[in-house]
């Protein structure tokens, strides 16, 4: 099988321009500097350290940008990872989750090899809404201990636990902390209107996130506020390139981290193509699905050999890369290698940056990537969308994602069968040129010859409406026609259910025509055999011919008969 491997710089390159390297230099270090707050952030909240979300976004977003599918996509960790990631590191340990995310790279790879990537838009909107705002409240509530200060070793991964440890420890708030914590998500949530005013038209300059940490950490200095830092709880961030190893591995463990591994594929793999589908959409492109999972898978293999984790693509950096007019893979680059030279240069002053202002930057992007009008919106939808999206959202906050998912599509799964089911039906057809005819009568007046059309779709939701055929209520005559103009999908139960009538009408004295085929359920009806046990003389064109075949069938009646 040949691999079709070709990244989007590829394209991108022979009209490649200098004005455009000039914007895409700008758009990168624009994404850089707003991607290393962020990366912190996540990486703590993951219960990381923040070293290992910087590396997590300097590789991963190297090898995504360079190798990717999409002309703008920015890889790197994301808040969606987080309850992933803390649930992992708490079970199994951080050592483990390395392993968990070179797999989980080897299975996105493969999925981009065997070209599965469309196979992903199959999820329903309501599952995706349902999951992404689930996520969203359980990375606010894991936020809860920094932001207020508690007094807590550390919060326990299951929903009900967490919430029984943060209510017996609600009375260590520690004041300090809440406060600049409240200041940092209160400068964020209106940040955007300040950089709007004359006074504070400065901030334009710079992303909020960065701005935050900036003044939250002078801040910190110059009231010597007595709140945890960087410094005081990782010891600070290593000004040097780490040491590139292989994380331990026996096959006991790696059987256990194939679930963890499958979740982080699924979601790197459903959040990368969904931020390329929405860049897709703002800069007049189209990504290659395929291509993006395998560069995902690529950056998920190697990140953890710097020491990083689980990473995809980022919709909110990605969309600041295109709105600082980042428009190929060069931008992408030029972040990582921006994040690169403020880890060599600037790492001693990241010890200062005190947690509560990550915290804060941290509930902001939960408060933000949920969407939360779709609520509002459910009113307008049926039951069976309200069920799929609400039932994933609860599981997502009370169990876990893959779960969330795996019973969102089963749902999805159950109410599409049922509603085809619903739309596929069998009508008998009125033969009113024949109801007048003694030679197609019997004495009690029913017909010798009966039509009927399918609709729809055959399959094993809806063959057992095959059985009004054999009604005793719908007579007992000589010829059936099932006109199949109307019927646009058969799968195997179908067939099969066909066969069995077949068998059962001819026990009966009964013969099967069939016509209007169409191309689908024709092929299958023509390989699997059934037209040679039905015979071809018994396969007509329209129902016209279908009558007339029925008609030369008829034997005479018999005199007891009449």
């Amino acid at each position: 099988m040949k691999i079709p491997f070709h990244p989007k710089l590829l394209d991108c390159l022979p009209d490649y321009t200098q004005a455009q390297l000039g914007k895409d230099v700008a758009a990168g270090i624009t994404v850089g500097v707003l991607a290393l707050p962020l990366a912190m952030a996540f990486a703590i909240a993951s219960g990381a350290s923040p070293t290992a979300g910087i590396w997590t976004a300097i590789v991963a977003g190297l090898i995504t940008s360079a190798l990717g599918g999409s002309r703008v996509q920015i890889g790197g960790p994301t808040g969606a990872f987080i309850p992933i990631v803390y649930g992992i590191v708490a079970m199994y340990g951080f050592g483990n989750l390395l392993i968990a995310t070179m797999l989980a790279g080897v299975f996105l790879l493969a999925m981009g090899i065997f070209r599965l990537g469309q196979l992903i838009r199959f999820i329903p909107v309501s599952v995706v809404i349902g999951f992404t705002n689930g996520i969203a409240v359980v990375i606010f509530m894991a936020q809860l201990k920094d932001f207020l200060g508690l007094q807590i070793a550390e919060l326990p991964p299951e929903f009900f636990a967490k919430i029984k440890v943060l209510a017996a420890n609600i009375q260590s708030v520690h004041l300090p902390t809440l406060a600049l914590s409240v200041a940092s998500l209160i400068f964020l949530l209106f940040y955007n209107r300040l950089a709007q005013t004359r006074t504070l038209g400065f901030l334009r300059r710079a992303p909020g996130p960065l701005a935050v940490l900036v003044l939250a950490t002078a801040a910190t200095a110059l009231f010597e506020l007595p709140v945890e830092t960087i410094g005081s709880r990782f010891g600070g961030i290593p000004q040097e390139l780490p040491a590139f190893a292989l994380p331990s591995l026996s096959l006991e463990t790696l059987g256990k981290l194939i679930s963890p591994a499958i979740t982080i594929a699924l979601l790197g793999a459903i959040e990368s193509l969904l931020s390329a589908r929405v860049a897709d959409t703002t800069i007049e492109d189209r990504h290659d699905p395929n291509q993006e999972l395998m560069a995902q898978g690529l950056a998920n293999i190697a990140a953890p050999l710097f020491g990083g984790f689980a990473a995809t693509g980022a919709i909110a950096r990605t969309a600041t890369n295109i709105r600082s007019g980042g428009r190929t893979p060069i931008a992408g680059i030029v972040h990582a290698l921006v994040l690169l030279t403020m880890v060599l240069v600037l790492a001693p002053l990241a010890s200062h940056i005190p947690l509560a202002a990550l915290s804060a930057i941290v509930v902001v992007v939960a408060i933000n990537m949920g969407e939360w009008h779709e609520f509002k919106k459910l009113r307008r939808f049926s039951n069976n969308y309200r069920a799929i999206l609400l039932s994933t959202f609860f599981v997502t906050v009370v169990f876990d994602l893959t779960i969330a998912v795996e019973l969102g599509m089963v749902l999805a799964c159950l109410f599409f069968i049922y509603r085809m089911s619903e739309l596929t039906r069998i009508e008998r057809l009125p033969l009113k040129e024949h109801e007048q005819e003694p030679a197609f009568l019997y004495p009690d007046g029913s017909l010798r010859i009966t039509a009927w059309r399918l609709y729809g779709s055959l399959f094993f939701g809806a063959v057992n409406k095959l059985e009004i055929l054999l009604d005793p209520h719908a007579g007992h005559p000589e010829v059936v026609i099932l006109d199949m103009q109307s019927l646009i999908q058969l799968d195997t139960t179908g067939l099969e259910g066909l066969e069995n009538l077949l068998g059962k009408l001819k026990k009966r004295g009964c013969t099967l025509l069939v016509c209007g085929l169409n191309s689908q359920p024709g092929s299958l009806l023509y390989r699997s055999g059934f037209i040679d046990h039905l015979g071809d003389e018994n396969v007509c064109t329209t129902l016209t011919d279908a009558l007339a075949r029925a008609e030369y069938l008829l034997p005479p009646l018999q005199e007891d008969e009449v």
